[in-house]
């Protein structure tokens, strides 16, 4: 029986069979241990075979079928292995707030990387759009400035509101979209937008630390009405951008893959060279600091701040 995992809670795993029943899976035990070298060989979005148990209303997930991309980040526990966010995906929304609480420009150039290296469109969705002052505002509209300008689609919402809903309705129907950003920036009100309901818990902000708690456990992937799946996960707090070879970090920035042929080297690191065409650009003011600023401290290993 062939199958879509929708739903993984560690050990065992949600399996929408292609007859549409829900069959509650674990993995068939040669194949867990077989040489997979992240925490979770199977993830949301994976499309797997299943053998039913006998006699019983769960079943064995005895094979992957071919991913055609996923999303991967460090382990929390585990610094030295990965975790599959989630596969197969068309696109992949970061949740942006500039308080309660703030994403880092490091944060989302960390993310957008992650998206560049293993090929998922990223987009940008700024929320809580009712909290901003006019000089939210402002400083909102330099934030996206800086993302369209090499490219990435930018919207802004409030899910509280339902403001701009209509739009992000539309950029999800019929596509297989992953959801994530930091605890506390709204996505499961915005999911509850999206799905009325459905009714995911909403948590709140921590006064002291200004931190989301976190309501999502486990990545879940949910049918949308208008057609396409949505897939939650939990609040990331830390990205650490991995398995990505210091020669090939400027493929993953837009601004400096247009550039590097440009260089005097080919093998240009992009840091003090003479003839690089991406300090020049830096000089001139084409090429945006904070983003120089996050190749540089991807580059030198210091990825994992938050």
């Amino acid at each position: 029986m062939n199958g879509l995992i929708i739903k993984s809670t560690g050990s065992w795993y949600d399996v929408l069979s292609d007859d549409k029943r829900i069959v509650r899976c674990r993995m068939k035990g040669k194949f867990r241990i077989s040489a997979i070298k992240t925490t979770n060989p199977v993830a949301v979005g994976d499309q797997v075979n299943v053998e039913l148990e006998a006699d019983q209303d769960t079943g064995l997930i005895t094979a992957i079928y071919p991913r055609k991309n996923y999303l991967i980040r460090r382990s929390i526990n585990l610094s030295k292995q990965a975790q599959i966010i989630a596969a197969n995906l068309d696109q992949a929304f970061l949740i942006v707030t500039l308080a309660s609480p703030r994403t880092s420009l490091g944060f989302i150039d960390r993310f957008l990387v992650t998206a560049e290296a293993y090929n998922i469109p990223a987009v940008l969705v700024f929320n809580k759009l009712d909290l901003y002052s006019e000089d939210g505002l402002e400083i909102l509209a330099a934030y996206q400035a800086i993302y369209q300008r090499i490219g990435y689609p930018c919207y802004s919402t409030s899910a509280i509101k339902g403001t701009h809903i209509n739009k992000i309705q539309d950029l999800l129907k019929n596509r297989t979209t992953l959801i994530t950003g930091h605890s506390g920036v709204g996505k499961s009100t915005l999911i509850n937008v999206l799905l009325p309901g459905f009714g995911l818990r909403t948590g709140y902000i921590s006064d002291w630390s200004d931190k989301g708690k976190h309501t999502t456990t486990f990545a879940e992937m949910f049918p949308l009405p208008f057609g396409g799946y949505l897939i939650d996960t939990p609040g990331i707090r830390e990205l650490g951008v991995i398995d990505i070879e210091k020669q090939e970090l400027g493929h993953f920035f837009p601004e400096i893959r247009q550039r590097m042929n440009q260089c005097k080297f080919h093998n240009c690191r992009h840091i003090h060279e003479p003839g690089c065409a991406v300090l020049e650009a830096l000089q001139q003011g084409i090429m945006e600091p904070s983003r120089y600023e996050s190749y540089l401290s991807i580059y030198h290993g210091n990825e994992t701040r938050g």
